[in-house]
């Protein structure tokens, strides 16, 4: 895998986004390969596909005679792709500021086919011009091919890759063929067990790439770095020390232009099979034997394969389901999901999830992780919190107003990327006081760049053949398997309560904060101020999270107050 993983060391080199330097950790592929996008005229590649190839190019990390073709039913030419790829580099806010120079080598290797996906005429073609380039170059035949479109059309797809010739069973080594497959891979268990015996057909397992993006974010390969570089972390992220672990993946944005889409997942499998699953599975894995494809990846389904079933008779204690309605999102009025474009107006289509899960082994029996996702929430963050269980005895003599919080480990993937530790300290002053107070390690601060975007990190990493942050055909099929109980039970049934059921711009339903509070938890529900406040060193900076010490001076009274 190709990024930084040192926790906190802020002289480690750092993943830039710019021309390359020396020291940096990524690395450039040294095979030629031929990158080929089904969907190219769609909203994917124009947002992160083409912009991540772009920073690639900039940064000098682009095979040597790297080409891109095109491939989707839209008319267009080589330079009408190109042109529109041009904007929507001008335009794209993860892209590198446009350089022309590099902006036009890197044009020449854009090109286009116009062919329907099922049109066996559309794949001769695409053959045709590959093997011509690849000829005039004296380059070897490596092919790499992204599956943009709708998931419907990936077993048929992938049997016309096979039948024309265009692609081999070749992991690796001259003339190889690997296929990059977007999320949602499949729409239950049973179909996607059904895609994965499909593309068996024509790739082995080590050419099969299923990106999840979440995978390729820093702070997400940070936590494996935090956990297994740090000799004082280890010993404590187990069930003796962690009262419990909270993971939010919360979004300001409703379903804007993906209605149709929406309709048929809904947030449980858009959000909780792929993303959340994974970022548990992350959390709770055992160390891997070396940091590679297999081994991390068996780790990871160690932990799916040990998730306790979800009991349909105990549904409403682990699990609730929502839908946004209007409401004011920073400062603006918005309208429900039952109004937004292709949603139908009686949808009971769910847009907020919250579950309480179980891990069935030795390190985590007994500690729950509550998972929850929601469209149209009060802040946009992506964030693991690890809470842990409170002082056995406190032997300090605290004032009525001292409070006691128990140590939060704050995993920040986004937006400002980074960790944050909380825990008590000693107020100044002749008395005992206690405060919490925290302790923050931010990325951009820390290494002074923006951290690469995932899909620079994916795809740079599918280019060289790593495919350690990629999910695996059982890690796919286990996740969907944690899920398929809820699945079944909700799409049979109605909501308890009636949709919509909560605002945009809050938190979700009640039931959600009902739901943690049974067990006498509360969710850490992120700062909107926090975000414009941001600690500045990633080093022992320590911020007061309670009332200012002259605020409790000029009070004339003592202790301090909660955060």
């Amino acid at each position: 895998m190709n990024s930084s993983v040192l926790a906190g060391a802020a002289t480690a080199p750092a993943k830039l986004a710019m021309p390359v330097t020396t020291d940096s950790l990524l690395q450039r592929p040294n095979e030629h390969c031929s990158f080929v996008i089904f969907g190219a005229s769609g909203d994917l590649t124009r947002r992160k596909l083409i912009p991540a190839l772009y920073n690639l190019a900039c940064a000098g990390l682009l095979p040597e005679g790297f080409h891109v073709y095109g491939f989707a039913v839209t008319p267009m030419d080589d330079e009408g792709f190109r042109e529109a790829m041009g904007q929507a580099i001008r335009e794209s806010h993860e892209a590198t500021s446009f350089d022309a120079r590099v902006w036009n080598q890197f044009a020449k290797g854009l090109h286009y086919i116009t062919a329907d996906f099922l049109s066996p005429e559309g794949y001769q073609q695409l053959l045709q011009r590959l093997t011509t380039a690849e000829q005039a170059s004296n380059a070897p035949a490596n092919r790499l091919f992204y599956l943009a479109t709708q998931p419907s059309f990936y077993a048929d797809i992938v049997e016309r890759l096979g039948s024309s010739g265009l692609a081999n069973k070749t992991p690796n080594g001259p003339n190889w063929s690997r296929c990059i497959i977007e999320k949602p891979f499949g729409h239950d268990l049973p179909s996607a067990s059904a895609l994965n015996t499909s593309i068996h057909e024509v790739f082995l397992e080590d050419q099969i790439y299923r990106i999840d993006h979440y995978l390729g974010k820093e702070n997400v390969q940070n936590i494996m770095a935090f956990r297994f570089a740090n000799s004082i972390i280890e010993p404590i992220w187990n069930r003796r020390y962690v009262d419990h672990i909270q993971i939010t993946a919360a979004e300001t944005l409703g379903v804007e232009h993906r209605g149709g889409y929406y309709e048929e997942a809904g947030a449980l499998r858009d959000m909780f099979q792929n993303h959340l699953l994974q970022l548990l599975a992350i959390v709770c894995m055992e160390p891997p034997v070396r940091y590679q494809g297999s081994s991390v990846r068996d780790r990871k389904a160690d932990v799916l394969r040990a998730m306790v079933p979800i009991n349909p008779e105990s549904l409403a204690d682990i699990a609730v389901r929502g839908q946004y309605g209007p409401g004011i999102v920073e400062e603006r009025n918005v309208i429900g999901y039952r109004q937004e474009p292709n949603v139908r107006p009686n949808s009971n289509t769910e847009t907020f999830v919250a579950l309480k899960l179980m891990v069935d082994n030795w390190r985590w029996a007994d500690v729950p992780f509550y998972l929850r996702s929601g469209k149209r929430m009060p802040a946009k963050v992506t964030e693991i919190v690890i809470q842990f269980k409170r002082v056995p005895h406190l032997f300090f003599q605290l004032g009525q107003d001292d409070q006691m919080e128990p140590n939060l480990l704050t995993m920040r993937i986004a937006p400002d990327e980074g960790i944050a530790l909380r825990f008590s300290a000693k107020v100044p002053g002749p008395e005992m006081h206690l405060r919490p107070v925290q302790m923050n390690f931010n990325y951009a601060d820390a290494f002074n760049v923006k951290p690469a975007t995932a899909y620079e990190t994916l795809l740079l990493d599918a280019m060289i053949g790593d495919s350690t942050l990629f999910n695996r055909a059982d890690q796919v099929e286990a996740a969907w398997g944690v899920l398929e109980p809820l699945i079944d039970i909700w799409a049979a049934s109605k909501p308890f309560q009636p949709f919509p059921n909560y605002a945009s711009g809050t938190w979700g339903p009640p039931a959600a904060d009902a739901l943690i509070a049974r067990d006498g938890r509360s969710w850490r529900n992120y700062s909107v101020t926090s975000a414009t406040h941001p600690v500045r060193h990633a080093t022992a900076h320590v911020e007061h999270t309670g009332e200012p010490i002259g605020a409790r001076r000029n009070r004339g009274d003592s202790g301090t107050k909660r955060e």
